[in-house]
């Protein structure tokens, strides 16, 4: 990741800078970074949201799944782009960031949203867990397929895990799938995808 702005600003200032170059960009504390994933981390985001998207249609499901989007959490300084955001087609009219400026600011505006976990795992783990739970959104993975997390985080020893965060009253409960390990989705319930057939892309 790589910074691009030289002073700090807050997340009007930040939407009002980003520029339609086709970049991607994030609000890290005040600091634009420039978000360029690696090749794998695309596949796996990519074939993510493929799995979603054909049970999306195939249970005729109320959501869609954006190219890109921003997440405006209740920090004035942060915004991130999820990997993947699975949002709900009804309650995205009422998000007013949304029309304009492809943004969600409301928890129920998404019903999932996806981080694919690189160098900046801490972030994933920690600040986005933080934002992503109060701003209310109901689930959130965390895909650590080069098992870079903390022991905290995904265990001793460390292995490839799938984190899956859920809300109950709230806070995040959570989840952890691996191996062979059905991952089970409080939002797609009848998915029939493994842990694996993630991580191991």
């Amino acid at each position: 990741m790589v910074q691009v702005v030289d002073k700090l600003l807050n997340f009007e200032e930040f939407l009002a800078w980003y520029p339609e170059d086709g970049g991607l960009y994030e609000l890290a504390d005040g600091e634009v970074i420039e978000v360029r994933p690696i090749g794998r981390h695309e596949k796996i985001s990519g074939f993510i949201a493929l799995e979603l998207g054909l049970e999306i249609r195939r249970l005729k499901l109320p959501y869609f799944i954006p190219k890109t989007c921003l997440v405006k959490p209740p920090s004035p300084n942060r915004g991130y782009i999820p990997d993947v955001a699975v949002l709900d087609e009804s309650a995205i009219t009422h998000d007013p960031l949304w029309e304009k400026a492809s943004t969600i600011s409301l928890g129920q505006s998404a019903h999932l949203v996806i981080e694919i976990v690189s160098t900046n795992w801490r972030d994933d783990y920690h600040k986005k867990l933080t934002d992503y739970e109060e701003l209310g959104i109901p689930e959130y993975w965390i895909v650590d397929y080069l098992a870079l997390g903390a022991v905290r985080d995904i265990g001793s020893p460390k292995r490839p895990t799938l984190s899956l965060f859920y809300l109950v009253d709230g806070e995040y409960q959570v989840n952890q799938f691996r191996d062979t390990d059905r991952i089970l989705s409080p939002s797609f319930p009848e998915l029939n995808l493994t842990a694996d057939q993630i991580l191991s892309l």
